[in-house]
């Protein structure tokens, strides 16, 4: 999904590679048969502007599940399915960079995040990916001698991280389940780790420490977009299951809805 990390050479204690957690079954696999379709109410959001947002598919999301691996059959799609015809190469995300060290996995997990344009969900980046968007972000491997393991340990972090978010997400849309009974999907989304939150600022100078990341997520509630602020903070020592991190989920001040939605919590917080 995203391709924003904050500490690239973040080392976790974890079994062998060949331990590594199977990921879930991408759509077209036969694990996935017997999957419910479609849904009673409509989900285009009413934003007349959603049309041409959700139809520019993220580049990184056009061909991914080509790289998740299925269950049943124990691969991913072969090479040939792989390649670009126009020039019979990988895409380019997934190209080896000239001077990397060791070999990568392009390998994706599919989220469990449904995707607002799609009936599919999510998919997170591969290890290849993850490596060249931050050498594209102008990170260079020779200052922070970057370890294979360590670059499988990073994807895990950050995947965990987005599936948690997610659900922080789902329990702040819970109060809007007789609205929606098929539940949100996500639009889009993007990094604003530089740009804090008001509330972010306010708890600096209160004396607490800034966020080292901030996430906006733009969530379909069944025809309304709901634009989700996520904060993330440093939580110590990486866990065995990869976290962390603190997060901080609310709906931004965008609507009278969201406002109400931020009181309701507040007070039961205040009340519990």
């Amino acid at each position: 999904m995203g391709l924003s990390a904050s500490n690239p050479a973040v080392v976790v204690q974890t079994a062998n590679a060949s331990d590594h957690q199977k990921t879930p079954p991408p759509s077209g696999c036969p694990m996935h048969e017997g999957k419910m379709k479609g849904c009673p109410v409509s989900t285009e959001p009413s934003d007349p502007s959603y049309e041409s947002k959700t139809n520019s598919v993220p580049a990184h999301q056009e061909r991914a599940y080509e790289y998740v691996e299925c269950p049943v059959t124990g691969s991913v799609a072969g090479n040939k399915e792989k390649l670009d015809p126009s020039n019979l190469m990988p895409p380019p995300n997934q190209i080896p960079a000239p001077d990397q060290p060791f070999a990568l996995s392009t390998a994706r997990e599919e989220s469990s995040i449904p995707r607002a344009d799609s009936e599919r969900k999510w998919v997170y980046p591969s290890e290849q990916m993850f490596w060249n968007a931050m050498l594209k972000k102008g990170w260079k491997w020779k200052d922070d001698d970057i370890s294979q393991r360590d670059m499988y340990n990073i994807i895990r972090i950050h995947n965990q991280n987005n599936e948690q978010a997610w659900k922080e997400i789902l329990k702040w849309e819970a109060l809007h389940a007789a609205e929606c009974p098929c539940g949100p999907s996500l639009i889009r989304f993007g990094g604003k780790a530089k740009e804090y939150s008001p509330r972010a600022r306010i708890r600096s100078w209160m004396g607490y420490e800034l966020p080292f990341d901030r996430h906006d997520w733009i969530v379909n509630r069944c025809g309304t977009e709901v634009r989700y602020i996520i904060d993330y903070y440093d939580g110590g020592e990486v866990n065995q299951n990869y976290q962390f991190t603190i997060l901080d989920v609310r709906p931004a001040f965008d609507s009278l809805s969201a406002v109400w939605d931020r009181m309701k919590v507040a007070w039961w917080r205040w009340t519990s």
